[in-house]
């Protein structure tokens, strides 16, 4: 019996404006919890359209979408993002310190009622990404490339969506940090999440599920 659905989207179209043709024609998938679906395709394809169709960010996009089988129409957009949340390609930090990114989602008014992390779990979340020899208030202006991507996804994850959208999240890094950045996905997916995370590349073993996008359409593939 298939898995319950989590996140689905249903006859999914996008055109682009100015565009004669669609991006996404017609695409219907569903995303359960434990899935880490990798999604691949040609440049162009749409593979970060669908990303952020998903996450409620193409306001003309034509689809039914639901989360955890109550329709988008139905909960606020703001609440959709904390619980789908869009890590896109090129990432940014902000000036400041490594503490300070990583509290910056509780400075948000839709986060005011919960608790921040405090700084030994700050601290504990960094050593399970292998960035444990870096204090909480080193400035990210002097962080790598590749800790500073492994930065910005623990600050997604930290804030505990349901569902992690991720943007070919190791491109551009090193082995290692790529390694790390896999690892921290997996762990998310076995703490009771899913991803949908999209590939150019590289692959690292970890998809559940791989789909691949074409012509405007989405076809299952078997994972390698």
């Amino acid at each position: 019996m298939p898995a319950p659905s989590l996140l689905s989207a249903q006859n999914l179209r996008y055109t682009p404006p100015g565009a004669t043709a669609p991006v996404l024609d017609g695409i219907s998938v569903s995303v359960a919890t434990g899935d880490l679906i990798d999604v691949t395709g040609p440049s162009g394809a749409g593979k970060t359209t669908l990303l952020r169709a998903f996450a409620r960010l193409l306001p003309n996009a034509s689809c039914a979408l639901a989360l955890d089988d109550v329709p988008a129409a139905d909960i606020p957009p703001r609440e959709w993002r904390t619980r789908v949340a869009l890590l896109p390609q090129v990432t940014s930090l902000q000036q400041g310190t490594i503490r300070q990114n990583l509290l910056l989602p509780w400075t948000l008014a839709i986060r005011t009622a919960e608790s921040p992390p405090d700084d030994a779990q700050l601290t504990a979340s960094l050593e399970g990404i292998g960035l444990g020899d870096l204090a909480l208030d080193r400035d990210t202006a002097r962080l790598s490339v590749g800790q500073a991507a492994r930065i910005s996804l623990l600050r997604v994850v930290l804030t505990r969506p349901e569902v992690l959208l991720l943007d070919e999240p190791d491109a551009n890094l090193d082995d290692d940090s790529a390694a790390q950045v896999a690892t921290l996905t997996q762990r998310f997916v076995a703490d009771g999440g899913a991803v949908v995370r999209v590939r150019h590349l590289r692959r690292d073993g970890a998809a559940t599920r791989r789909v691949r996008i074409e012509s405007g359409s989405l076809v299952e593939v078997t994972p390698t």
